[in-house]
């Protein structure tokens, strides 16, 4: 099924996409080209061009989007009521936006399942909240934990105190030592023989 540019679906129910702790709002998603099929139990659509999704705590722009819903009860509904996310797939020039992090990659997969994205090809996240960015092949932001993973990772984090010396300051001169008194040194007696 095909349908016209610009369209905007409120498919999904609230809080399908990694659910925060603010009040759920509807899943909006806006593209300029729209296909899907339904078979009995699930959905199965294609976003394509200027892709954007608004949903709980979250914001999401791409170039083409896959998702997979779980349909609801009436079977012969073409779209039908879609009941929950499944499966989300984002590629090309993927942003997201999710609370204090923002990230950038070529391919996002969502689990709704496992409370988690997973980002691929060339991914970058920033933590607005502490100004680090990580980098890596794979990193996983997972719901409402504040945690990251990833794998082949770089990271940039804010700078910390110097813990060298201070060049301003003159160097302060090392405390005299005295010398510690050693025992006298008993000589060995001489294996000459005596005359």
């Amino acid at each position: 099924m095909k349908l016209a540019p610009a369209l905007v679906l409120a498919l999904l129910p609230p809080s399908t996409l990694l659910r925060a702790a603010e009040e759920p709002q509807q899943t909006v998603i806006t593209s300029d080209a729209f296909d899907s099929s339904s078979g009995d139990t699930e959905t199965v659509s294609f976003f394509t061009d200027h892709v954007v999704v608004t949903a709980t705590n979250i914001k999401m722009t791409c170039d083409r989007m896959k998702t997979i819903t779980v349909k609801g009860a009436d079977k012969a509904d073409t779209i039908g009521k879609q009941n929950q996310l499944k499966y989300m797939l984002a590629t090309g020039h993927v942003h997201i936006w999710q609370g204090e992090r923002e990230a950038v990659c070529g391919r996002a997969e969502v689990l709704p399942a496992e409370d988690k994205i997973v980002l691929t090809e060339s991914p970058s996240v920033t933590d607005h909240g502490n100004n680090s960015v990580g980098t890596g092949d794979i990193i996983e932001m997972h719901r409402n934990q504040r945690t990251v993973t990833g794998k082949n990772v770089h990271f940039t984090l804010p700078s910390i105190k110097d813990l060298g010396f201070d060049k301003n300051q003159a160097p302060s001169a090392p405390e005299p030592q005295t010398p510690a008194e050693t025992p006298p040194v008993a000589t060995p007696p001489s294996s000459t023989p005596q005359k």
